[in-house]
C-alpha cells in the first residue's frame, strides 16, 4: 500500500488535485478515476510535485543506474506483417535479416570485457528458427564466458513464442531458461493491454491478459520481471489506466515487478507512423513526463520507475528525475531496436555522462544491480573518468 506522504498542497494550482494530494499525504491509494484526473489536469508542475514527493518518500535524492549491455540475436519475425509500430522486424528473406550465431552472440558479449558491464538485455524478433536450444545453448555458453554478467533475457511475447513451436507449457520453457542462466525477464511486448487497440497496432500479437500470465508464471518459479507500456499511439487514456490497473493488480498478487518503465512510441519507418501522419513527429516531452508521473503516483506497489532516455532524450530523461522517477536506463551498448524506428539518441553513454546528467538534476548517483540492490554511490568529485578502459570501451561501442 501506498505511503503516508508529507506534501504542501498550496503548491497545486488545479483544484481538481488537491483531493489527490489529500490522498498522498494520508497514504491512500489512487482509483482509475484519480488517474484520469493525472492525465487530464493542466497542472503538470502540480502532478510533477506529487510525483517527486512519492519518490523522495521511498528514495530521497539517490538515482540508480545500472551498466548494461543490449544484445538483439535475430530481428527476424512471424508478426513482421502485423506489427505495425515496428520497424525493426524482417522476414527471413527481406533485406537486413539476421539471425546471430552464437559466435556472433559470443563476440558482441565480448565488448563486456574490461568494461563496468553487469547485465546482457537479449530480447529480438519471434524466430520460428530460434527455439529453446537457441536460447539455452546461448544462456549457457554466456554464463561460462561471463559469469559475472545478469542475463535479462526475452519478453513474454517470446517466451510464449517459444513455448509454441517446442509444443511446451510456458512453465517448462521458463524452468528450462532459468536452468540455462536466465536470471529476471525485461518487460517488453506489453504495448498497450486493451484489446482494441492491439487490433490496431498489433494484431496477432501475445493479449494483454496473456502477458500477464506468462509473467505470473514467472514470478511464481521466483523469476523476476519489469513490465512496460507503450504510449503515444492510437491508445485513450481510458486504455492507459486500463493498463496501469492491471499491472497493479499483478504486482498485489505477486510482487514480483522490479520497475515500471513508460516506452514512447517512435512513429519513423513504421507503418503505422505512416497511416497517422506522424512521419517526423515524437511524443511531447509534457506526455512523457507526465506517463512517468502517473506511474509513480498510480503504482504504489512499486518500488522503482525508470526513465529511458534512448525513447525520450537525455534532457527530458534528466527533467523526469523530478516527476518521480529514481532509476534511469544505463550505459547501454548498441541498442538497435528503438533506433531502427527513428530514435536519434546516442546508442550507448558512458560512465561520465551519465554521472554529469544525474548530477545536474541535483540528484545522487549511484551504480545498481538488476536487482535494483545498490553496488556503489559515487562522490561529488569522482567524475567517473579514473574508469577509463570502461568509458573508452563504451564510447567505441557505441560509434
Amino acid at each position: 500500500m501506498p505511503l503516508a506522504v508529507p506534501f504542501d498542497l498550496d503548491t497545486l494550482r488545479d483544484p481538481a488535485l488537491r483531493p489527490i494530494g489529500e490522498k498522498l499525504m494520508r497514504g491512500e491509494r489512487l482509483t482509475i478515476a484519480d488517474g484520469h484526473t493525472l492525465y487530464t489536469s493542466p497542472d503538470i508542475l502540480g502532478v510533477g510535485a506529487m510525483a517527486n514527493a512519492a519518490n523522495r518518500a521511498r528514495h530521497g535524492d539517490r538515482v540508480t543506474f545500472a551498466a548494461n549491455q543490449h544484445i538483439n540475436p535475430t530481428n527476424i519475425c512471424v508478426l513482421r506483417k502485423t506489427c505495425v509500430y515496428c520497424g525493426y522486424a524482417r522476414l527471413p528473406k527481406e533485406d537486413g535479416a539476421y539471425r546471430y550465431s552464437l559466435e556472433q552472440v559470443l563476440a558482441e558479449s565480448d565488448r563486456a570485457d574490461g568494461t563496468m558491464t553487469r547485465e546482457f538485455h537479449i530480447v529480438g524478433g519471434l524466430d520460428m528458427q530460434a527455439g529453446l536450444e537457441y536460447y539455452t545453448t546461448m544462456f549457457r555458453a554466456l554464463k561460462e564466458r561471463h559469469p559475472q554478467v545478469h542475463i535479462k533475457a526475452l519478453t513474454a511475447v517470446e517466451i510464449a513464442h517459444i513455448a509454441r513451436i517446442e509444443k511446451m507449457s510456458r512453465d517448462e520453457v521458463l524452468v528450462a531458461l532459468r536452468e540455462a542462466g536466465l536470471d529476471t525477464l525485461p518487460g517488453g511486448g506489453a504495448e498497450t493491454f486493451s484489446a482494441a487497440v492491439r487490433e490496431q497496432i498489433a494484431d496477432k500479437k501475445l493479449g494483454g491478459a496473456e502477458y500477464i500470465e506468462v509473467h505470473r508464471t514467472a514470478h511464481r518459479l521466483g523469476i523476476r520481471s519489469n513490465c512496460t507500456m507503450l504510449y503515444g499511439h492510437v491508445e485513450t487514456i481510458d486504455d492507459r489506466m486500463q493498463h496501469l490497473d492491471m499491472l497493479r493488480t499483478l504486482q498485489d498478487d505477486t510482487g514480483g515487478f522490479l520497475a515500471f518503465i513508460p516506452l514512447a512510441y517512435h512513429p519513423d519507418d513504421n507503418e503505422l507512423g505512416v497511416t497517422l501522419g506522424r512521419q517526423g513527429t515524437s511524443t511531447t516531452g509534457l506526455d512523457d513526463l507526465r506517463n512517468l508521473a502517473v506511474g509513480r503516483l498510480f503504482l504504489d506497489n512499486f518500488e522503482h520507475i525508470k526513465t529511458h532516455w534512448i525513447m525520450v532524450t537525455t534532457p527530458v530523461s534528466q527533467i523526469a528525475l523530478h516527476f518521480g522517477v529514481n532509476d534511469i536506463e544505463g550505459t547501454v551498448v548498441r541498442e538497435k531496436i528503438y533506433h531502427a524506428v527513428g530514435a536519434s539518441t546516442p546508442q550507448g553513454m558512458t560512465l561520465p555522462q551519465l554521472l554529469q546528467l544525474i548530477r545536474g538534476a541535483g540528484k545522487q548517483p549511484a551504480e545498481r544491480d538488476s536487482f535494483y540492490r545498490v553496488i556503489r554511490e559515487f562522490a561529488p568529485d569522482d567524475t567517473g573518468e579514473g574508469i577509463t578502459a570502461a568509458a573508452d570501451a563504451f564510447t567505441s561501442a557505441a560509434s
